[in-house]
């Protein structure tokens, strides 16, 4: 263990040698982080374009009863058909349930915060693309997306359909 960890340090000593207007970081060792980015789409290969967001449309178009990756429960459907998402909506109208960004995340990540420029909390990051596989050797900011859970969905969640409105009025909810 030992030897690998030198040499861990020693490659990383040669690449930063070698690269020396590069910024690295050291991998993640149960220590707190902090990554950054900028919430976009991405396109994978010609002609694909995923935007940066998803809908509660995108949710029901998915919806396979008894399918184990797109079930749904009946309320969570009959909710969401409603549309009755309140002051939880997009500007649209519609119900933003995830978005992209080009944060750098690893194993481990699931449920960290995701906090715009004010510093507001506005999701949970519990994801990252097909593409971002190869993110723990090698950074890919064109292709690689963290995918996370937008907190206006979480908090309808909480509100609408599970009925505890109670827990949201203890929070300070920011437009």
């Amino acid at each position: 263990y030992e030897n690998m960890m030198r040499g861990e340090r020693e490659l990383m000593a040669a690449l930063m040698e070698m690269d020396s207007r590069k910024n690295f970081y050291p991998d993640a060792t149960f220590t707190q982080r902090m990554s950054y980015g900028s919430v976009k789409g991405y396109k994978p290969r010609d002609g694909v374009w995923y935007d940066y967001y998803t809908t509660e449309k995108g949710v029901l178009e998915k919806y396979k009863e008894n399918d184990p990756e797109f079930h749904l429960q009946p309320y969570i459907v009959d909710a969401l058909q409603k549309r009755d998402f309140g002051r939880y909506a997009a500007k649209d109208g519609t119900m933003r349930v995830n978005f992209l960004s080009d944060n750098d995340i690893t194993g481990g990540n699931s449920g960290s915060p995701v906090f715009n420029g004010k510093a507001e909390l506005i999701g949970l990051a519990f994801d990252g693309n097909w593409e971002a596989l190869s993110g723990d050797i090698v950074f890919e900011p064109e292709m690689q997306r963290t995918i996370s859970v937008d907190v206006r969905y979480v908090l309808y969640t909480i509100d609408k359909i599970m009925n505890a409105p109670h827990i949201v009025s203890e929070l300070k909810i920011v437009k």
